[in-house]
């Protein structure tokens, strides 16, 4: 017995493997997964919609047992952190494996498809945690990179996802791995959702909590009128540098804004980012 699993995060990477393995290999009875950690932007929903209509199947969703609120408790109200990722162990990794563990355990072999890029050889793949779990990496045997994964996307029909427009990543809504311009668009793209993270902060904050979801500022303290000027116009001025820096396609007459802000990708979470 064998089974064949592909993680959906909800970016471009990840849903680019699943149209890679859609055309080359269509008869290979893969199961599309994405785990909600029930903080994801709205935009994510909508592009995992477009997903599933080139896939032709649904996308299955796994949920934690237990939500964010309940592991911020466990864990004192520390925030997650890029040195104390709690989030991606409790809300990813947790309900993967408990989605596969059974079936290991019964000896079934199981191979998980992850996209890590083939301009990326600096990205391992997850480790396996169990024998009968093998992760493979398509991208990197195929030679894809990053512009074959926008070429996999346009070529489908399903296009960037929308939040690209003003965000690097994907992820959580209040993803610690977000820089601060990225904060400044969530205030104005989706206010509910910033103002629900300032309040997980100034919980935090008052239990002890070392961190701030970025380091050395509060979000308060980002989005005073002034800060936001010079975070503002520290972003104009980086556009300028990537558009002077970007080679000039014939195809088009511009460089899409959705492209621009994959250009500001940082290293982050495998599992949420990809």
């Amino acid at each position: 017995m064998e089974r064949h699993v592909l993680g959906i995060s909800g970016g471009k990477d990840s849903a680019a493997l699943a149209v890679f393995m859609r055309q080359t290999q269509p008869d290979l009875p893969i199961e599309y997964f994405f785990t909600d950690t029930g903080k994801e932007l709205p935009e994510v929903y909508d592009f995992l919609g477009r997903l599933e209509g080139f896939l032709g199947k649904p996308i299955l969703r796994l949920n934690p047992d237990r939500d964010f609120d309940f592991w911020l408790r466990e864990y004192n109200n520390f925030l997650p952190s890029a040195r104390t990722r709690w989030c991606t162990r409790q809300l990813k990794l947790r309900p993967f494996e408990h989605w596969v563990r059974p079936d290991l355990d019964a000896g079934t072999k199981i191979f998980s498809y992850v996209a890590i890029r083939a301009d990326e050889p600096h990205r391992e793949g997850l480790t396996s945690t169990h024998p009968n779990l093998e992760v493979l990496l398509p991208f990197r045997t195929h030679g894809v990179d990053k512009p074959g994964v926008i070429d996999l996307l346009e070529g489908a029909g399903v296009g960037l996802p929308d939040y690209y427009r003003w965000r690097s990543r994907s992820g959580c809504t209040f993803c610690f791995f977000q820089q601060k311009i990225e904060w400044i668009n969530l205030m104005r793209e989706h206010p509910e959702s910033f103002e629900e993270a300032k309040r997980y902060e100034k919980t935090a904050l008052e239990h002890g909590s070392p961190f701030t979801w970025c380091d050395n500022e509060s979000l308060d303290e980002m989005t005073r009128p002034e800060r936001i000027a010079t975070i503002e116009r520290d972003y104009a001025a980086r556009m300028a540098r990537l558009k002077a820096r970007i080679r000039p396609n014939a195809l088009r007459m511009d460089t899409p804004q959705q492209e621009l802000m994959l250009e500001l990708e940082t290293e982050g979470c495998l599992v949420c980012h990809k």
